[in-house]
């Protein structure tokens, strides 16, 4: 009953230790074998890059387009034309109406295809074609968030910075859009989490950032363990990073209004 025991036992540690082995050569083939895990370093540089350039875009065209469909919804909506003005913001309202509904009715990844496929054709400048896709498309989001923050601010606000001399530019930008910002900054926080995440598919126009990478990594060993677990992992390092600093921010902003 002993020997039974003592072989079984041998047989056990002989697993964990044949288990330990595969598991540390897995390790080895994924990250430093031909240092590969500087290929896990540059996808993540990359994909930084491309959240980073693509916010900044998304940001800009977010906030044009809010304030040409705010500024609409205050001095047109409801009225008749009384001038150029109004026809011009009438005309640039229904283009920014139609951007936004191409933009949140098609997939990402196919907005991507079509910038690289077509649009960049000859050049193949695919991070160029990366940070516009991916830009162009979260300025359709940011702009339905900054309008909705721009609107929640009561009017009689609009009313009281005109009768103290501001004109209609500067009551956006040093009265509502400051409030606005403190209201919307979760759902912007949010939103850069997602594109962040959303560049994955960047893979599908063979851009090295990391996922592309870590699919490399799992087609070169045949093991999908350690190149997609690591994957995930960097990208749930970068998401609970960024929510820790966009709540600093927004405990800052709470406390500054105190």
């Amino acid at each position: 009953m002993q020997l039974f025991h003592s072989i079984a036992l041998s047989a056990e540690v002989n697993g964990f230790q044949k288990f330990f082995s595969e598991l540390t050569d897995s390790f080895d083939k994924t990250f430093i074998y031909q240092d590969r895990w500087q290929f896990f370093l540059d996808g993540l540089l990359a994909t930084l890059r491309i959240a980073f350039f693509a916010a900044l875009l998304g940001i800009l065209l977010g906030f044009l387009i809010a304030a040409v469909r705010s500024t609409h919804d205050m001095r047109v909506a409801g009225r008749k034309s009384r001038g150029f003005g109004d026809v011009l913001l009438k005309i640039l309202n229904a283009l920014c109406n139609i951007y936004i509904t191409v933009i949140r009715g098609t997939p990402a990844v196919i907005q991507l295809m079509i910038m690289y496929f077509i649009i960049f054709a000859n050049s193949r400048n695919k991070e160029l074609a990366a940070v516009l896709s991916f830009g162009i498309n979260s300025g359709a989001y940011v702009a339905e968030i900054v309008r909705s923050g721009i609107m929640s601010i009561d009017k009689g606000q609009f009313e009281a910075s005109r009768s103290l001399g501001f004109n209609y530019s500067s009551t956006m930008f040093h009265i509502i859009l400051p409030q606005a910002f403190k209201n919307i900054l979760p759902a912007l926080g949010n939103e850069f989490i997602v594109l962040i995440k959303e560049t994955s598919v960047a893979a599908y126009v063979g851009i090295s950032e990391l996922t592309y990478v870590g699919n490399l990594i799992r087609s070169r060993t045949y093991e999908a363990f350690f190149p997609l677990i690591a994957v995930a992992l960097i990208y749930l390092a970068i998401v609970m990073i960024l929510t820790f600093l966009l709540k600093k921010l927004e405990r800052r902003l709470r406390n500054s209004d105190h």
